[in-house]
């Protein structure tokens, strides 16, 4: 895994040992920088299950101005400060030792132009984290969130019940990627 572009390109990132995340395939990573490479410049996004950090270090390198990492694992932390530290991003990313509940309070006074949530594939939370960022406040009608899941029914059923729609979706081998918007101006006509 490494840093596809930007300031800290062709770094090697570390990853964790065993099966408790999956990191993101360059392949898929590439796709969705692609997809958003417009929105990335001065940016603030928030990655609240961070694993090795790989997707806020790659938005950092590419220009985003503001990166918040959150991993309630150990491990996952001292990984993504290595990481930090051998890409030279320091200045642009915070890091949170946390549970994502926890992070959201913490972070409650940024308004996010990304949000990438990419947690355990068996998590089936989407309705209450989703309904947290809007009552957070951490969104606008520009906010780009983009999901990566195994299952996307179990987010898609969960969406229903949000004030969020789906605006695009790609799969890529196990891996399904679901990028959404808030509905902001449904909720001023109702």
């Amino acid at each position: 895994m490494r840093i596809i572009s930007g300031t800290a390109r062709g770094t090697k990132l570390y990853t964790l040992n065993g099966d408790s995340t999956r990191p993101t395939l360059d392949r898929v990573k590439e796709s969705i920088f692609n997809i958003i490479q417009k929105n990335i410049l001065d940016s603030a996004l928030l990655d609240l299950f961070a694993g090795s950090g790989a997707i806020g270090l790659e938005a950092a390198s590419r220009g985003a101005k503001k990166v918040i990492l959150c991993d309630k694992s150990k491990d996952a932390i001292n990984i993504i400060n290595k990481n930090i530290e051998k890409t030279h991003l320091k200045e642009k990313v915070e890091v949170y030792n946390q549970d994502y509940e926890q992070c959201l309070e913490k972070v409650s006074q940024y308004k996010f132009d990304l949000i990438y949530l990419d947690p355990p594939y068996e998590f089936n939370m989407w309705k209450e984290l989703l309904n947290k960022i809007i009552e957070k406040k951490l969104i606008t009608d520009e906010t780009i969130i983009i999901i990566e899941t195994d299952n996307k029914e179990r987010v898609i059923n969960q969406l229903k019940e949000t004030k969020i729609e789906i605006t695009s979706q790609k799969k890529y081998g196990r891996a399904e990627i679901i990028f959404l918007k808030y509905k902001v101006l449904q909720d001023r006509k109702g």
